[in-house]
């Protein structure tokens, strides 16, 4: 791990030494990083989720809130959505973030 570390301090420097040499200024893709936003890689996964999680929907028993509860898990949405709308395991985002 703290190889590691070094390495990419190594690499930064190396780039600063590199760019005040030749005057250029390296310009990073960040956007280009990491995982990509689930709803620009799956543009129907909300809905879907969506007409799982609104047939399984209650109000508050005691009226107290305006606000809907799942009688569903998180684990269950994401079984449904693999076995009924045929996605990927490894294409659904985690449980905590379905969640």
């Amino acid at each position: 791990m703290q190889k590691l570390f070094w390495d990419g301090i190594r690499q930064s420097v190396q780039l600063g030494l590199h760019e005040r040499r030749t005057g250029i200024v390296c310009v990073e893709n960040y956007q280009a990083r990491g995982r990509h936003p689930s709803i620009e890689v799956l543009p129907n996964l909300e809905a879907d989720i969506r007409s799982l999680v609104d047939a399984q929907a209650q109000a508050d028993p005691k009226f107290q809130s305006t606000f809907l509860y799942a009688r569903i898990s998180v684990r269950a949405v994401r079984e449904a959505l693999v076995s009924v709308h045929g996605y990927n395991e490894s294409e659904l985002p985690s449980r905590q973030t379905c969640g």
